[in-house]
C-alpha cells in the first residue's frame, strides 16, 4: 500500500480552493450562491476524533504487543489495513472538501460587511480547519500502522542461496 503524500494533498487542497474561489466569484455573479452548511465543520471534526481515537487505539494495542505485556492484544492486519485505507479515503476527501470551503471563505472575507456573508465565511473557515485536522489524523493513522522497513531486502537481488 502506497502512502499518503503530503504534497499531493496540498496540492489537491490548493487546486480545488481555486477552483472554488473561482465558481463562488461566478456563481455570485449569476445569482446568489448556496449557504455553507453549519453542521459540515462539525462532521469533519468527528472524523478528525474518529481517525485519531482509533490511531491511539492501535498505538497502544502494538505497545503493549511490543512490551510482551501479558493482557496484550495482537492488532489483526486486516483491521490495521482497513483502518489505513480509511485514513487514506478520509484524508483525500477531506483535502477536496477543505479545498472547496477554503476557495468559498476566501470569496466571503471580501464581504464581511454582510452579517449572513461573515456567518458563512466562519462556518467556510472553521470547516477549513476541520478539514486540515483530518488530513493530519489520517497521516498519523497511516504513521502508526506502518511497518518497519526491512532493511534485507535491499542486500539481496532475488537470487536464492
Amino acid at each position: 500500500m502506497r502512502q499518503l503524500r503530503i504534497g499531493v494533498l496540498a496540492g489537491l487542497l490548493v487546486t480545488v480552493g481555486v477552483l472554488a474561489w473561482g465558481g463562488a466569484r461566478l456563481w455570485d455573479s449569476l445569482g446568489t450562491l448556496p449557504s455553507v452548511p453549519a453542521g459540515a465543520p462539525i462532521v469533519l471534526a468527528a472524523i478528525a476524533v474518529i481517525l485519531v481515537a482509533t490511531a491511539l487505539s492501535i498505538r497502544a494495542r502494538l505497545r503493549a504487543q511490543r512490551e510482551r505485556r501479558p493482557e496484550a492484544k495482537g492488532v489483526d492486519p486486516l483491521v490495521a489495513a482497513r483502518a489505513v485505507v480509511f485514513g487514506q479515503a478520509a484524508a483525500l476527501v477531506a483535502a477536496l472538501v477543505a479545498g472547496m470551503y477554503g476557495g468559498t471563505c476566501v470569496f466571503l472575507l471580501t464581504q464581511l460587511s454582510i452579517p449572513a456573508r461573515r456567518d458563512q465565511a466562519i462556518y467556510a473557515g472553521f470547516s477549513l480547519l476541520a478539514g486540515i485536522a483530518v488530513i493530519a489524523a489520517a497521516v498519523f493513522l497511516e504513521r502508526v500502522c506502518k511497518l518497519p522497513d526491512d532493511k534485507d531486502d535491499d542486500h539481496h537481488n532475488g537470487a536464492s542461496a
